[in-house]
Order: C-alpha cells, then structure tokens, then sequence
C-alpha cells in the first residue's frame, strides 16, 4: 500500500511538471524567440496617404524590368521635403540611407512578385498591407523571430493559399515557391 502511494505520488508530479512544461512552452517560448523594434524613423502613411493625397506607387514603385523597388530612398522623401530645413543629424540619415525593417520579408525559397498581384490580378495594396494601408498615424511595431529572422505578423503560407483559394487561383507549391 505505501508503495502504491509512492507511485501515484510520483504520477502526480510528473504529471505536474508535464503540464507547467508544455504550458510554459506553449505560452512563453513564442515570445522568447520574438524580437521587438521601432522603425528608425517615425513615418505616418495616414498623412502620406489621405492627408497628401499621394498613392502606395508614388512612392513605392516598379522598375522598368517590373520588379518592384520596395522602400524609396531617402532622396525619394526630398523630392516633396527638399525645401525643409534638415539637421545634421538627418543629413547624415540621408547619406547613410534608413534601415528600415521589412515586414513583409518572406524566405528564399519564396516567390513573390507584386507586379502579378497589383498591377495583373489589380489588388489593391492595403489589401496585404492593413497596418501600413493609411489607417495609422504610428508605424506598427516590428516584430521578428531571432531563430529565423523572419517576421510571424509577415504574410504566411496560410494567408496566401485562403486568398489564391477565394479568387480561384492555383493553390500548387510551383506558384509561390522556387
């Protein structure tokens, strides 16, 4: 009998233990690998976007090849802010170009090509980029996992195969990865 209750004593614990192991893991290990950081600069695409009445493609553009340029240089900025009084500090910015961090940045062996999705299949950009699509005057926090370096809030495989499935698209592994 006393061994018996040593057992289940021992049962107990383990038991115990197995649960606070999973639960910690399950809940404090995602934020453990995660990385937080502001952008360098604050930018507002609400005033960019409605307030000045400037489009995503007026500053983010595509090359003449159809790649897409991403984030503008700074000289990009100073072509509507040239004639605003710039400290040192921003001049040296401006020579040493922003670090932005990309929160869309997706793997290697991931395919994307934003010519197909904006300018052929016209889908708008905010429909991807809700937290940059002009409803914010604050940029949204970066987020990044250090193990992989890449973005959870990112787009995942998830997003895009719920919405290649809504618009009747193909779904195979060929479309989206190299």
């Amino acid at each position: 009998m006393e061994k018996e209750g040593k057992t289940r004593g021992k049962w107990l614990f383990f038991g115990i233990g197995l649960i606070a192991s999973l639960s910690l893991g399950w809940v404090a290990f995602p934020k453990i690998i995660q990385v937080a950081q502001e952008q360098p600069v604050r930018f507002s695409h609400l005033k960019h976007g409605e307030e000045a009445t400037l489009k995503c493609e007026d500053c983010h553009f595509f090359k003449p090849d159809g790649t897409f340029a991403g984030i503008p240089p700074i000289t990009k900025c100073l072509e509507c802010h040239g004639g605003l009084e710039i400290t040192e500090e921003e001049q040296d910015l401006i020579k040493r170009g922003l670090a932005w961090h990309i929160y869309s940045k997706q793997p290697d062996h991931v395919f994307f090509s934003h010519i197909a999705h904006i300018k052929m299949a016209k889908i708008e950009c905010k429909t991807c980029h809700q937290s940059v699509g002009g409803k914010t005057d604050k940029n949204p926090t970066y987020r990044y996992k250090w193990i992989s370096g890449y973005a959870p809030e990112a787009m995942t495989m998830k997003t895009c195969e719920t919405c290649h499935e809504k618009k009747g698209i193909s779904n195979a592994c060929f479309v989206c990865h190299k």
